[in-house]
C-alpha cells in the first residue's frame, strides 16, 4: 500500500524541529507533547511512533491550550479503556480540569469535542442505553436497499456536474459533499442545508476560535429541523427519536441528531477521499480492484486500518486511580483513544504491509459499549459512491504528481486537502437516471398505523423532480450557479 507523504511546514523554515526529531517528545510543560503545533500537523502518526518509544503504550500529552491528557496508543490498551466504563467514564464531567481552572468553557476550541452533551456519548450505564436504544432504533428503520438507492441518486447528480469537464478535484466536489448530502436527507433536512454544514462540520473538527461559533451554528439549525418534525413528522432519524419510547426531550434529540451528523459526516468523508486517493496512486489497489481480487468493501476495510478517518477519538475520564500501560493515572485524568495508533500497534500487526482487509478488529469506529452504532451507513456511503464514480468514470487517473499530494491535520483528524483527476470526459447521465423504487413495508406491531403526512424519506416512492431542474440545484449547492 502507498503510504501518505509527511507533509512539510512551508512557514518559518528552519525555525521548526522536523517531524520525528527527539524534540517533539516532552515539548511541552511538565513533559508532556504537545497534541497540536507543527509537530502533530505535518507527520502525526510519526508522533505517535516517537511518543510510544519514549513512553510505551500510553503517553502524557497536550491539547489546545496545554491542556493535560493522556493518549492511549496500544491496540490492547485502547480495547481495555473503551470495554470497561466503570473505571473509565465517558462522562465529562469526571474530569478534574472543569474545577481546576484548567480550561475556559466559554472560550476554548476543545468545548465542542470534550464538553458534556446530553447525548448517549456522554452518558453511562442505564442512561446510555436508554439513549443509545433510541438512536439505533433510528438508524436501523432504513433498509439499506432504499439508503444506497438515495446515495446513488446523490452520487449521479454529484458527478453529473463535472462529468463533462474531462477533470475535477474529487475533495471537495465529491467526498465532501455526498456524506452531508446523503446524512441531511436521512435526518429529515432539506438539501440546500448541506454547503453552510459542510462548511461548519469542517471547522469544528479543526479546534479552532472559530470552532465554537461552527458548533452554535450547527446546533441552531437543528434545532429548527426538530420544531419543523414536531409539527410534521416524517421517515428520518429526527422523527424516529422523537417517537422512540425512552421519551427524549427536545435537547436530548437536537443533540443527538448532532452527534450523528458530525461523527457520520467527518468519517465517512475522510474515509472516501483516503479510499479514492489509493485507487489513482497505488497500482496494486487499482489492480486487485479491476482483477477482480479485491471487493470494494474490502478495499474500505483496508483503508480503515491503515488511515482511520478519526485518529484520535475524545475521551474517557477515569473515575478512580489505576494503572494503565504502566503509566499512573489519577481519578479524573482524561484519556484519548488513538485509534490510528492502535491500528498500527506492531504488538497486533507486525507487518503494516501484510494485508489485513478481511478483517474488522480495527480501532477506526471505537470500541466497547459506545463504538459508532452508524457505522454500516458509512460503510454503505463510501462504497456506494465510490463504487457509481468507478464505473461512471472507470479511466480516471491522478493529474499531479503523488508526491504534491497534501494533508492537514488537527489533534483529532487527519483530511486530504485535494485530489486532482482527470477522465474522459462524458456527457450527463441525466434522465436516464432510473427511479427510486418504493421501501419495503413497514414491519407491523400489530396496532393500527398512525396517521403521518406523505413525506419524502429515505427508500419511499416518489417521482424526482425534472433532471434539469435537480442538475440546476445540485450545481448550485456547489456553487457553481
Amino acid at each position: 500500500m502507498t503510504v501518505p507523504p509527511t507533509e512539510h511546514a512551508t512557514a518559518q523554515t528552519g525555525a521548526v524541529p522536523p517531524p520525528g526529531c527527539p524534540a517533539h517528545i516532552g515539548d511541552g510543560p511538565g513533559g508532556a507533547t504537545r497534541l497540536y503545533g507543527p509537530a502533530a500537523a505535518t507527520d502525526p502518526m510519526g508522533l505517535y511512533e516517537d511518543l510510544r518509544a519514549a513512553h510505551g503504550p500510553v503517553a502524557p500529552v497536550l491539547l489546545d491550550g496545554d491542556v493535560r491528557a493522556w493518549l492511549v496508543l496500544g491496540y490492547l490498551e485502547n480495547r481495555d479503556v473503551a470495554s470497561r466504563p466503570t473505571q473509565f467514564s465517558r462522562d465529562p464531567r469526571v474530569w478534574h480540569g472543569w474545577r481546576s481552572g484548567e480550561i475556559d468553557p466559554a472560550t476554548s476550541p476543545l468545548v465542542p469535542m470534550i464538553g458534556w452533551r446530553p447525548d448517549c456519548v456522554c452518558a453511562d450505564g442505564e442512561e446510555h442505553q436508554r439513549l443509545r436504544g433510541a438512536v439505533t432504533a433510528g438508524l436501523n428503520q432504513f433498509d439499506h436497499r432504499g439508503v444506497r438507492r438515495t446515495i446513488n441518486r446523490f452520487a449521479h447528480e454529484l458527478i453529473d456536474t463535472f462529468c463533462e469537464d474531462g477533470e475535477v478535484e474529487l475533495v471537495e466536489r465529491f467526498a465532501e459533499h455526498l456524506p452531508m448530502l446523503t446524512l441531511t436527507h436521512l435526518l429529515g433536512m432539506s438539501d440546500e442545508s448541506a454547503p453552510a454544514l459542510v462548511r461548519a462540520a469542517r471547522d469544528l473538527f479543526k479546534a479552532t476560535e472559530t470552532s465554537l461559533a461552527s458548533n452554535d451554528f450547527v446546533l441552531k439549525c437543528l434545532e429548527q429541523l426538530v420544531v419543523e418534525k414536531r409539527a410534521r413528522p416524517g421517515h428520518d432519524i429526527a422523527s424516529a427519536l422523537m417517537s422512540h419510547p425512552a421519551g427524549l426531550t427536545d435537547e436530548e434529540v437536537q443533540h443527538h441528531l448532532r452527534l450523528i451528523l458530525l461523527a457520520g459526516y467527518e468519517t465517512t468523508a475522510n474515509l472516501m477521499s483516503n479510499v479514492l486517493r489509493m485507487v489513482v496512486t497505488d497500482p496494486r489497489f487499482r489492480g486487485s480492484l479491476a482483477g477482480g481480487q479485491m471487493t470494494l468493501p474490502e478495499a474500505v476495510e483496508q483503508v480503515l486500518w491503515d488511515e482511520p478517518p478519526l485518529m484520535v477519538c475524545p475521551g474517557r475520564w477515569a473515575n478512580d486511580d489505576t494503572t494503565l500501560g504502566g503509566q499512573q493515572i489519577k481519578a479524573g485524568d482524561m484519556l484519548l483513544l488513538g485509534l490510528a495508533a492502535g491500528n498500527m500497534d506492531q504488538t497486533i500487526r507486525p507487518n503494516s504491509a501484510t494485508p489485513v482487509h478481511h478483517n474488522r478488529a480495527h480501532l477506526s469506529f471505537s470500541a466497547g459499549t459506545h463504538e459508532c452504532p452508524g457505522q454500516d451507513i458509512g460503510r454503505i456511503i463510501a462504497d456506494a459512491g465510490i463504487d457509481i464514480l468507478l464505473t461512471r468514470l472507470p479511466d480516471i487517473a491522478l493529474s499531479v504528481p503523488e508526491e504534491s499530494l497534501s494533508w492537514r491535520s488537527s489533534t483529532w483528524a487527519r483530511h486530504l486537502t485535494a485530489l486532482p483527476v482527470s477522465f474522459v470526459a462524458r456527457p450527463p447521465q441525466g434522465d436516464d437516471l432510473p427511479d427510486p423504487l418504493p421501501a419495503p413495508p413497514a414491519r407491523s406491531d400489530g396496532r393500527p398505523a398512525a396517521a403521518v403526512p406523505p413525506v419524502s424519506g429515505p427508500g419511499t416512492a416518489r417521482r424526482p423532480e425534472p433532471r434539469v431542474t435537480w442538475l440546476t440545484r445540485v450545481r448550485r449547492f456547489l456553487g457553481l450557479g
